[in-house]
């Protein structure tokens, strides 16, 4: 039986805490700085709880889930670490890339096994994706362009502490190519409008975007994000080659309605209404991989590296918006 120490019942943790407890052979132990919403979860699943995090890290745990908030994802890595046990974390690793860089040199140093996650490296069209490229029979790649977009903004509090729309929103697709086609970015130029609740021009932030990123290869990807697509939650990734193209996430929960010659009749289903629905799969996928990986067989599917590489290219991406100029990696590499 595999212990997992779970710490944050927010709306993700709760999840989180149900696919794990659904597994089989693992044992979960919740806890949260609110401590009558871990008892009240434990309650309602029959898992074990525990009063504080302190707690929670002094049980005798196989692996730690970490789904608290983004401010106190650091510590929770380096304390797992420490402690010698595999750690899961949710994105980001922290909210910029100097203290991410710190973190992994906390992970070299006690030799610690981390999995970040971006889910979408578990969805099957994501992962069918990655397998045409690798496999050529797109020919050579030369497009992609990925959408994220969210039906309704989130709360004030919530966009003044995220970091922005490229760090919180479209750093899923930056990693998602990165990873669907093996290459690196090397510059970007992006933009981004305000035209919705004035908190986003409050906080600095954009409640819609796009970027043009530029491979190492020469292709192009365009990522584009919005707050506001209230016909439902939407997130694609079309990848364009020379003999081929596919695309992801076109099922029939896609909020897309063809119109002109075509029928009217895709999609079937209901609109996505968030990403908990969108990517329910992907998210246990990604659990059951953690157990494989906290048992030792398996390699990590998304290491702390490969988080930071995401992180460089919103932090690009930031700075592009912000100086409305193209912007390479390099300049926020550190």
């Amino acid at each position: 039986m595999t212990l997992l120490g779970l710490v944050g019942v927010g709306r993700i943790g709760a999840l989180h805490a149900r696919t794990l407890h659904g597994l089989a052979d693992v044992e979960v132990v919740v806890a949260d700085v609110q401590s009558g919403r871990a008892e009240a979860l434990a309650g309602s699943l029959g898992v074990r709880w525990a009063p504080d995090i302190d707690s929670l890290l002094r049980t005798e745990l196989d692996a730690l889930v970490v789904a608290t908030p983004t401010g106190s994802h650091a510590e929770l890595i380096e304390r797992g670490v420490a402690a010698g046990v595999p750690v899961f974390c949710e994105k980001p690793v922290a909210e910029n890339s100097a203290k991410t860089l710190e973190v992994i040199k906390s992970v070299d140093k006690y030799g610690g096994r981390v999995q970040i996650g971006f889910q979408r490296r578990f969805d099957a069209g994501y992962a069918a994706a990655r397998a045409a490229v690798r496999a050529g029979t797109l020919g050579r790649v030369h497009t992609l362009r990925a959408q994220t977009c969210d039906p309704f903004p989130p709360p004030a509090g919530y966009i003044a502490t995220s970091g922005g729309i490229f760090r919180d929103c479209s750093v899923h697709d930056f990693d998602a190519i990165r990873w669907v086609t093996g290459r690196e970015v090397v510059s970007v130029f992006a933009s981004g409008s305000d035209r919705g609740e004035a908190f986003f021009a409050e906080f600095g932030d954009a409640d819609t975007a796009a970027a043009v990123l530029r491979l190492d290869d020469g292709a192009l990807a365009v990522v584009t994000a919005t707050r506001y697509h209230g016909a439902g939650y939407a997130v694609t990734l079309d990848v364009q080659g020379s003999r081929g193209s596919v695309g992801a996430g076109y099922d029939d929960g896609l909020p897309l309605r063809p119109v002109g010659d075509g029928d009217g009749m895709w999609p079937k289903g209901p609109a996505h209404a968030g990403f908990l629905e969108r990517f329910r799969q992907a998210y246990v996928g990604e659990l059951e991989a953690f157990v494989e990986f906290a048992k030792g067989r398996i390699e990590s599917p998304c290491p702390v590296g490969d988080a930071l590489e995401a992180l460089y290219v919103a932090e690009a991406c930031d700075l592009s918006r912000a100086e409305n100029r193209p912007v390479t990696i390099a300049e926020v590499r550190r």
